[in-house]
């Protein structure tokens, strides 16, 4: 990947020492099963964002001011395990220097890595996973860093909420808490699903999206299309209301596929990432964060570092 800033904002916003959010780019594309491509996904969703206007209608912000630091991306593909490894560390680097740390994927085992450094950086942490599928196999295809087991140590370690699923195998019923599962067929008769998924997460919520949760009627460019799934308008208000509610301490973004005659999915990848950033941000106590021209005080409250660990 090519090194450049976020959505080609400019570099006093861009800045590791001044940036309040910190984006890490993962083109891993090792295990999937079906559509190859999701390496090529965050080169594709930063291109996009460079097309992307940067005021917010809803929030009426610019939350790009708040500096974003795009990383250098995790190129770690030996093994799954090496690359789960690369982002978990990676990840808990950036957190313990007090940044609000982001992902783009990439396939969705990178997410193995990003929740297990939030997890151990965050006290009760809560994991929302938004994917249209279960993602709870223990092991897949001789590895416990497939795709398919995303988020099976997060079931393990976490509170696991998952939304809008609609596609499992029978086996991961078995480690499956239905009380936390939010399956699309009953998603859409059911009026309360967002306040009553809300009352089950902690105060500290880390956010795993599969795009394979929207709708292939709006995000076609995936790996693992499924008909049935979310639309724009509900997922931002369900996110929006997290933002609201929890603390939101950091979120990843995976499974973008890039065709290069569908470019809408690239959007919706972009303008997602940045609607994520302006509700965390527009809802953010101004006493949580210091002046741009110097950064001081935990992007991440509750976390469990001290502050004398933020060094750059």
């Amino acid at each position: 990947m090519n090194k450049k800033t976020y959505a080609g904002i400019p570099e006093q916003n861009s800045k590791i020492e001044t940036s309040k959010v910190v984006l890490i780019p993962v083109p891993y594309d090792g295990t999937s099963t079906w559509q190859k491509g999701a390496d090529k996904g965050p080169e594709a969703f930063l291109s996009a964002s460079e097309n992307m206007e940067l005021y917010d209608i809803e929030t009426d912000t610019e939350v790009y001011k708040n500096g974003i630091y795009l990383a250098d991306a995790v190129t770690e593909n030996t093994s799954p395990e090496s690359m789960v490894e690369a982002v978990h560390q990676t990840t808990k680097e950036y957190i313990k220097k007090n940044k609000f740390v982001t992902l783009f994927g990439g396939e969705h085992s990178i997410s193995i890595g990003s929740i297990r450094a939030f997890n151990e950086c965050f006290n009760s942490l809560t994991v929302v996973q938004i994917d249209a599928h279960a993602d709870l196999r223990k092991e897949y295809e001789g590895s416990t860093c497939n795709h398919a087991c995303a988020v099976y140590e997060a079931s393990q370690t976490t509170n696991l909420i998952q939304v809008g699923i609609r596609s499992m195998d029978a086996i991961e019923k078995t480690v499956m808490d239905l009380d936390k599962v939010f399956f699309a067929h009953e998603m859409a008769q059911d009026d309360y699903w967002m306040e009553n998924a809300i009352d089950l997460m902690t105060e500290n919520v880390f956010l795993t999206i599969d795009l394979d949760a929207f709708d292939p009627s709006i995000m076609p460019s995936t790996g693992t299309p499924e008909p049935g799934g979310l639309l724009w308008y509900e997922t931002l208000e369900f996110l929006n209301k997290i933002f609201k509610e929890k603390n939101v301490v950091g979120f990843d973004i995976v499974e973008l596929c890039p065709n290069e005659k569908e470019k809408s999915s690239d959007f919706l990848a972009a303008k997602l990432y940045y609607k994520m950033l302006s509700y965390k941000f527009n809802n953010s106590e101004e006493d949580d964060y210091d002046d741009i021209k110097g950064f001081k005080e935990p992007t991440n409250r509750f976390t469990k570092f001290n502050d004398e660990e933020n060094d750059y």
